[in-house]
């Protein structure tokens, strides 16, 4: 089991563990497929800000729940090269393709959202609409002429890609790391920021 977990890992959880006064189709939907991903957000020690996915899109559930009752971990990038239960699908295919570029950059990387979600449980959650969604995770910013380069093999996917950049105090946008603006939308675990390209060369978590 991984010994931090980081937004956007799926945690498998103990069925007995099921947090309390939750929906019916929260419960439900644990005790059937007992995954949840990792929110960032802050939690009290010993627990975690986890989301719950359901069967429709509007069934998204934001709960904490014990680090103790979590029996598996499974990162982006431990996701990045397991067959997808619906591979001809374009969101899948655009995964295949891009692991030619994105292998090559030495960078931990990997598919989240509802392709994550799929590769971790076999579940049918991707449509022939859904985008792929991928984190790219570093130390540091890459630099400009990195960015780019990435940007351009994911333009040409045959699905349209939400790709962020996730950084020790927290992730922005691929493509807002490359439209120019002042300042930029800093993701963290106490909630968004905005940031001028400086601060984020040296913001901390």
């Amino acid at each position: 089991m991984a010994s931090v977990m980081r937004p956007h890992d799926l945690l498998r959880l103990d069925v007995t563990a099921v947090p309390d006064q939750v929906p019916d189709w929260v419960e439900r939907g644990l005790g059937a497929l007992p995954w949840v991903v990792v929110r960032r957000a802050s939690a009290p020690p010993g627990r975690i800000a986890v989301g719950v996915r359901g069967r429709r899109r509007a069934e998204r559930f934001a709960t904490v729940v014990g680090v103790d009752t979590v029996t598996e971990v499974l990162t982006p990038q431990a996701l990045r090269h397991r067959i997808a239960p619906t591979p001809h699908l374009p969101a899948c295919r655009a995964l295949r393709a891009a692991r030619r570029t994105l292998d090559g950059l030495g960078l931990p990387w990997g598919p989240t959202g509802s392709v994550a979600f799929a590769l971790a449980t076999g579940a049918p959650v991707v449509t022939q609409d859904s985008d792929l969604d991928l984190v790219l995770r570093a130390d540091a910013i890459p630099d400009a002429g990195t960015l780019t380069a990435i940007h351009e093999a994911l333009s040409r996917l045959p699905a349209p890609v939400d790709c962020q950049i996730e950084i020790p105090s927290g992730a922005v946008a691929l493509a807002e790391l490359l439209a120019g603006d002042d300042r930029l939308l800093l993701r963290t675990s106490s909630g968004p920021r905005l940031v001028s390209r400086p601060e984020l060369r040296k913001a901390r978590a």
